[in-house]
């Protein structure tokens, strides 16, 4: 019976190789267009319509070398007979863009891809190259915005990310490795990722498509060919994917482009209160049933949020209807705002529900940041020491209100709150002392700074 079942079977075999070694007969690795008359799902469609709006952007910039003190004395160099040595590195880095205002040439990337960048050069998809105007940059988002001059641009349609899911499927399109456009394809792994040191305001969503370096400042789209996201990092120890990416989410990434074109830089909304998450601790003690929201711990006085008729112990749960998560959600919701927007607050007061309304103010310190003439400050935000601080009349100094991300103040170790109370060794009396010894300051910045009930000092390189 096994002889005679073989027997049956290798004609069949024999018909099957003639017919795929037959002369002449064309050999298909590619899918049919169709199987059983049902089209083979694709996304070469969305893809011919979405790869010109996305960019390769290259830069070539230079940053000052860190060099010992002794090393810029002349006479130890000519004791010594040392060479001189160059000051400044070159730099290059390799990105990628999308082009969200075809008729002004807006291009959305990140700050972290033209940072230090003196020259900023765009290739399009059809091979055109463009050099690049910086219109402005956000550190604090990870967001920059570039125009080039060129015609026949194709922009890429912009999604509301707030309507996101954890499951839609997207695609990541960027210039990894400067090897080119590439496409690779994955879900939404998860929303509103937040506490992970890599922007400032962190509202990011995670996915699985594949984001390499050089993807930073590309497109996360949907299957609609819709711009859900700007690339901005992975989560990696080797560097490379893993399966861990995030995007700053399109809602975000635009509110900051529209204040950068309009202003050149963003104002930082301003509430005046200082805030925390919810632990279940917490929820039980105001009788929530939920941990969804943010507490309120501190009012400054003569903030927005006292003239609002804001409170401690207050629990903002949605500002103009959008809910609010938790503390860096709400954090994230005033800081976009602009000076002067109107804020409908939903509230739990002692277990009562009510409105509150509030205008967004301005931060004193944003002048102070505006007039610090020093590289070594870039993205610090002071002021002069509230009066609701511990510090307030007992510590001559400055507080440090905002620090962004990435900066060298950041990578010095300076902090929101920390009190600073001398420049190079020279005790502060007041903010435009500060002002005046950091703008005078050659070099490395020494600074004295309190935190808490510490004292260190700090050099910012």
């Amino acid at each position: 019976m096994r002889a005679s079942a073989l027997t049956r079977f290798l004609p069949s075999v024999a018909l099957v190789g003639a017919l795929f070694l037959a002369p002449g007969a064309p050999v298909r690795a590619a899918l049919p267009d169709a199987v059983s008359g049902v089209p083979v799902p694709s996304l070469a469609p969305m893809l011919e319509r979405v790869m010109p709006a996305v960019v390769n952007i290259s830069t070539a910039g230079h940053v000052e070398m860190e060099q010992h003190p002794l090393l810029s004395d002349p006479f130890f160099r000519r004791f010594f007979e040392l060479p001189n040595m160059p000051r400044e590195r070159k730099t290059q880095s390799l990105g990628s863009g999308v082009i969200v205002d075809a008729q002004r040439g807006l291009v959305l990337t990140n700050n972290h891809v033209i940072a230090n960048a003196d020259q900023i050069n765009v290739r399009l998809n059809d091979g055109r190259q463009f050099a690049a105007e910086l219109v402005g940059t956000d550190p604090e988002t990870d967001v920059a915005v570039i125009r080039i001059k060129a015609k026949d641009l194709q922009a890429l349609p912009a999604a509301n990310s707030d309507n996101a899911r954890v499951g839609d499927f997207v695609v990541a399109i960027g210039n990894p490795f400067g090897l080119g456009q590439t496409v690779t394809s994955g879900i939404i792994s998860a929303l509103a990722r937040s506490g992970l040191g890599i922007t400032g305001y962190e509202d990011l969503i995670q996915t699985d498509a594949s984001i390499n370096p050089g993807n930073s400042g590309g497109a996360l789209v949907n299957l609609r060919g819709e711009l859900v996201g700007i690339n901005t990092a992975i989560y990696s120890q080797s560097g490379g994917n893993i399966g861990i990416g995030f995007a700053i989410p399109t809602n975000m990434a635009r509110q900051v482009m529209e204040q950068l074109v309009e202003f050149g830089e963003v104002n930082r909304g301003y509430l005046g209160a200082e805030m925390q998450n919810l632990d279940p601790a917490l929820a039980d003690a105001f009788g929530l049933a939920s941990m969804q929201g943010a507490v309120l711990v501190n009012i400054v006085p003569g903030s927005p949020a006292e003239k609002a008729g804001l409170r401690p112990g207050d629990v903002v749960t949605a500002v103009n209807g959008r809910a609010v998560r938790d503390a860096p959600d709400l954090r994230n919701q005033v800081g976009l705002r602009r000076v002067g927007d109107k804020l409908t607050l939903d509230v739990l007061r002692d277990g009562k529900r009510m409105t509150v309304s509030a205008v967004v103010g301005a931060r004193t310190a944003n002048t102070a940041r505006g007039a610090i003439k020093n590289e070594r400050m870039a993205g610090v935000s002071v002021g002069e020491i509230p009066q609701n601080s511990p510090y307030y009349g007992q510590v001559a100094g400055i507080m440090v209100f905002e620090v962004a991300t990435g900066t060298p103040a950041w990578a010095a170790g300076l902090r929101e709150g920390d009190v600073i109370t001398s420049v190079n060794r020279q005790q502060l009396a007041d903010l435009q002392s500060f002002l005046a010894l950091v703008s005078r300051a050659k070099g490395q910045l020494l600074l004295g700074v309190l935190r808490g009930n510490r004292a260190a000092y700090l050099v910012i390189k």
